[in-house]
């Protein structure tokens, strides 16, 4: 950590304060700025925390400006080219690639703990046959509490070891129940000679009638969107999830309001959006109109699916995912006027020179929607394969905190702009 120091003043009281800046290994320097209230007798006003660091983490690292994505140090593109989700999620867990015994330990756990109690069944099927699965998802992942409340010490490290096993193993099966729920099939038990996407699939469109094939091109485009999803830093949902782990609470509490904050279509919903607009699109001739509506500032048509809040240069995800999406498209030989639409709209968008000016590039929430349609994966299903996939990434998150030293209950502050202080009137006199 740097020696450097900033110094703060308040001319109006007289008094300064010296607060520490703060260098992590790769990223710009932060100001610790824990003595102002103190000292002061200030808060600060960051609106969204787009200026704040809330913890120290060495998980995920980004450089929006460079396009940079690093899980451990790794690069997103190698990681993407060579390794696998499971293996990606033993790195985002413990810090460092797994051997081959070790890979093979991690996966025979996941494997192992796949399974969820028969109860399930009856509380998912309590749902309306229309209930979108996100909602299922939330209030699932949190009943799991019930399911294992005597391995619930969070001070208790193999506990929580089990608990984060447990979530990245039991998802997928909670997300085909969900699934299954909702088109009025039957529910399909984990078939644990496949592996974690193969099964998720089988899990999802297999039926008791007919032997069902899992698409090794289906499972491959899969494995990578989950490396791609994996982990993304401190965003909504994973702060979320840290956020409520830091009062203590269980990792499915924590992980069912990191699922909830995920919903939201401006974060994991916005692959749903795309679709959406493909939709109101309608057709390739459609394209150039609503290019113009999109640049209009009084129109309030918005492109979805292009631009990111973080990467001010191309999204490294998207570039990866892009590929995939275009293998995926002719290996399976589909033919669908949506996504005809949307290779229209890349094209447009890569060429156009109002979006390469402004560096509004598709996203990796554009090229995954254009995958799971291609996959035949429903739009109301798109938001909870992200949360499969960022399940990785929250829990290397909160168990990292229940181990760092600077950890402590979140509690954000507020500027108070309601009425000041008045008296209580009685109903006569109101």
């Amino acid at each position: 950590m740097s020696s450097k120091t900033l110094k703060l003043t308040d001319p109006a009281v007289g008094k300064s304060v010296d607060l520490p800046v703060l260098e992590g290994t790769m990223g710009p320097p932060t100001v610790d700025i824990r003595k102002v209230p103190k000292e002061l007798g200030h808060f600060t006003y960051d609106p969204g925390f787009a200026a704040t660091a809330a913890c120290k983490s060495s998980i995920t690292y980004i450089d929006g400006d460079q396009g940079v994505l690093l899980y451990r140090g790794y690069p997103i593109e190698q990681l993407a080219e060579r390794s696998s989700f499971i293996e990606v999620a033993y790195l985002l867990i413990n810090g460092e690639l797994p051997n081959g015994s070790q890979l093979g330990e991690f996966q025979n756990e996941i494997t192992y703990h796949t399974m969820i109690h028969e109860s399930m069944k009856s509380f998912i099927e309590g749902f309306n046959y229309d209930a979108h699965p996100m909602a299922m998802m939330v209030s699932g992942v949190g009943s799991l509490a019930a399911f294992y409340h005597d391995s619930l010490d969070m001070n208790n490290p193999e506990h929580r070891q089990l608990a984060a096993v447990r979530m990245i193993a039991k998802m997928p099966t909670i997300a085909a129940a969900c699934y299954r729920r909702s088109i009025g099939w039957p529910y399909s038990y984990p078939k644990n000679s496949l592996n974690y996407t193969e099964r998720l699939l089988h899990m999802m469109f297999s039926v008791p009638a007919e032997p069902y094939e899992v698409s090794p091109v289906a499972a491959k485009a899969l494995d990578l969107l989950f490396i791609l999803h994996a982990d993304h830093e401190q965003n909504a949902s994973t702060s979320t999830v840290r956020l409520v782990g830091s009062t203590g609470a269980n990792p499915y509490a924590s992980i069912s309001a990191g699922i909830g904050a995920l919903w939201g279509p401006a974060h994991g919903g916005a692959n749903e959006a795309v679709l959406r607009m493909l939709n109101e699109i309608g057709d390739v001739s459609n394209v150039g109109k609503f290019i113009e509506r999109a640049k209009d500032k009084n129109d309030p048509f918005r492109l979805m699916g292009f631009g990111h809040r973080v990467y001010k240069n191309y999204d490294p995800r998207a570039q990866i995912i892009r590929k995939a999406c275009h293998d995926v498209l002719n290996e399976l030989g589909i033919s669908d006027p949506l996504l005809d639409l949307a290779m229209k709209l890349e094209q447009i968008a890569l060429e156009d020179e109002y979006f390469v000016s402004r560096k509004l590039y598709p996203n990796v929430d554009f090229y995954s929607g254009i995958i799971y349609k291609a996959l035949q994966i429903p739009t109301s299903m798109f938001t909870v394969m992200f949360a499969i996939a960022r399940t990785a990434g929250w829990v290397s998150q909160w168990l990292e905190q229940h181990v760092s030293e600077d950890a402590r209950i979140g509690r954000p502050r507020q500027i108070y702009t309601g009425v000041t202080e008045r008296d209580y009137q009685s109903l006569d006199q109101r």
